[in-house]
């Protein structure tokens, strides 16, 4: 396990699901992430997986995305955009 995962709970229980698709909606109570997968073969994505947070959370969610982004870009070099890829 790497440096930057030694303070991480024990999550071996947890299952991990690969997602290349978002979608986020919000109301006035919370913010809904839906994540899932585009594959070549369909048009569609298959979403497979809801989170529901309160706006708080979601909120600390971007800035710690943010975050871990900024760090991942210092050790191995900016993140092309999507369209670059």
């Amino acid at each position: 396990m790497s440096e930057d995962h030694k303070d991480l709970p024990q999550t071996n229980y947890l299952e991990g699901r690969y997602a290349n698709a978002f979608q986020v909606g919000h109301n006035a109570f919370e913010f809904l992430l839906d994540f899932g997968q585009v594959t070549p073969e369909s048009e569609q994505p298959h979403f497979h997986t809801r989170i529901i947070t309160s706006p708080v959370y979601a909120k600390a969610l971007a800035a710690t995305l943010q975050e871990s982004i900024h760090q991942y870009e210092q050790a191995f070099g900016t993140i092309p955009k999507e369209s670059e890829t």
